[in-house]
């Protein structure tokens, strides 16, 4: 375990270096900024009520899930696996004691940690967004959806990190990782409206599944399939993931 949390610390503590959540950090800010400017400029010029305190923080969760957040997503991973391949790094963090098993846990978990983070934060700056420019009541409910809504996001993130692991150990460069993530992204995304009837068993049609835990009443059953089926998933390509990085010679 202390192999584990070594590697963890180290691989946490690379990401932080690389300045790749000060770039997040700002992107989302200003993502958060042109929303609410949107928001506002419809209120005055069309009369439009706009979103509530509550309501906006759904609504920047809604637009980043499909944008900014898998994009976030693919960089970070890309970096972690593809970056130390193309400099030759992984090999000697692989000389020091630990099982490569720990090791592509370890990265991982780095890349869950960011992920989390990320959403986190911008959950705390919509709120506060919305607090400053929506007059609307504070509500305990819709604080609670809030943060259930992010917290749960976290899990399709990490199901579409393991894809881009996969492709990091069957293409070298990190750019044609790259491209070839965005392009697996819009083709899924194109099956969803194609083959609407089947797009619920596609990775990428589970990114709003948050949407399930602010219903009312809570659609139990569906959740627990959802849930079940990104399991799945998260098993399926966390074997193959590790099974192509212990098989590949550094």
């Amino acid at each position: 375990m202390a192999g584990f949390n070594t590697a963890l610390i180290n691989e946490i503590e690379k990401l932080y270096k690389k300045n790749k959540l000060l770039v997040a950090v700002i992107i989302s800010i200003i993502f958060i900024i042109i929303g609410q400017a949107g928001i506002l400029g419809l209120r005055s010029g069309f009369g439009l009520r706009g979103a509530s305190n509550m309501n906006f923080p759904i609504l920047v969760l809604s637009a980043i899930v499909n944008t900014i957040l898998p994009l976030f997503t693919a960089l970070i991973t890309i970096d972690s696996f593809s970056g130390e391949f193309s400099q030759n790094t992984m090999k000697i963090a692989l000389t020091r004691p630990i099982t490569r098993f720990k090791f592509f846990t370890a990265k991982l978990t780095s890349i869950i940690i960011y992920i989390l983070f990320n959403l986190y934060f911008i959950m705390i700056v919509s709120m506060l967004t919305g607090f400053i420019f929506n007059s609307n009541s504070f509500t305990l409910r819709g604080f609670i959806n809030i943060i259930i809504s992010y917290t749960v996001s976290l899990i399709p993130m990490i199901i579409l990190a393991l894809v881009i692991i996969i492709l990091t150990n069957l293409i070298k460069n990190g750019t044609g990782v790259f491209f070839t993530s965005i392009f697996i992204f819009i083709i899924f995304k194109i099956i969803e409206i194609v083959f609407s009837k089947y797009s619920g068993i596609l990775f990428t049609s589970m990114l709003d599944w948050y949407k399930l835990w602010i219903i009312n009443p809570m659609p139990i059953f569906k959740i627990i399939r959802k849930f079940m089926l990104m399991l799945s998933y998260g098993i399926i390509f966390f074997t193959l993931g590790y099974y192509l990085f212990d098989k590949k010679d550094f």
